[in-house]
This record gives structure tokens, C-alpha cells and sequence, in this order.
């Protein structure tokens, strides 16, 4: 039987959690300012893909092994938060230009941000501390 107490804890910290927009959210808002509502939506189904294969690596057992290993972890949040780095200069570079190219929209197909998404997704949980602390 689950304690009560701990129960209402954790249901309390979940959804703080929820509340406090993280990178795949500011991603996500971000895209949608500057490319409009299919790419984020585009976006967003990119981030629910990476949900789900951080779900389907801890069932097979990689949830454990990162938990156990210090070295995996750290290289696995490391190499998350480099690629969430990368996508903010991308952005800033993206923004500076003349005139002419601040009028002009970048294309950006939905395959790519689905891509992008996914990998902001998997990238996040790890900034965060990750999903394998917990399972």
C-alpha cells in the first residue's frame, strides 16, 4: 500500500513539474513564432516520439544500466545538453542578417522538425535528471 503522504508529495512535485515550461516546451513555443503552427505541431510530434523512446529504453533495461554507470549517465547529459546548445546558437545565428533575410522564413521541413524534436525530447529528460532515476 502506497503511503498517503507520499503519494500526495509526489502528486503535489508532479505537477510543479508540469507547470515549469521546460526546453522542449520553449522549443516548441519557439518554433511556433517563427515558423508558424504546422512546424509546431510538426514539433510537438517530434517531442512525443522522444518520449516514447526514452519509455521503450528503459523498458529494455537501458534505464538501469545508465543508473548503475556514472560515466554513461554523465556522457548521455552531457551530449543532451550540447545539442540543446547547439539549437540556441543555430537560433542566434539564424537571427542575425540584414533586412532582407529577417523578412525571408527560413523553410524548415517537417521532417527535420520532428527530427529536432525528438532529439530535444531525449536531450531534455537528461538535462532534467532523466528517467532513470526513476524506473
Amino acid at each position: 500500500m502506497i503511503d498517503p503522504h507520499r503519494l500526495a508529495a509526489f502528486c503535489a512535485m508532479s505537477l510543479l513539474l508540469s507547470a515549469i515550461p521546460g526546453p522542449s516546451v520553449l522549443f516548441v513555443v519557439g518554433r511556433a513564432l517563427a515558423h508558424g503552427r504546422r512546424v509546431a505541431l510538426a514539433s510537438v510530434f517530434g517531442n512525443a516520439l522522444g518520449g516514447y523512446v526514452l519509455v521503450i529504453a528503459v523498458a529494455l533495461g537501458v534505464g538501469s544500466v545508465v543508473a548503475r554507470s556514472v560515466v554513461v549517465f554523465n556522457v548521455i547529459r552531457i551530449a543532451g545538453a550540447l545539442y540543446l546548445i547547439l539549437l540556441g546558437v543555430q537560433a542566434i545565428r539564424g537571427r542575425r542578417g540584414s533586412v532582407a533575410a529577417d523578412r525571408l522564413v527560413r523553410v524548415v521541413t517537417r521532417r527535420q522538425t520532428r527530427r529536432a524534436g525528438l532529439v530535444v525530447s531525449a536531450a531534455r529528460a537528461e538535462v532534467r535528471g532523466g528517467p532513470w532515476h526513476v524506473w
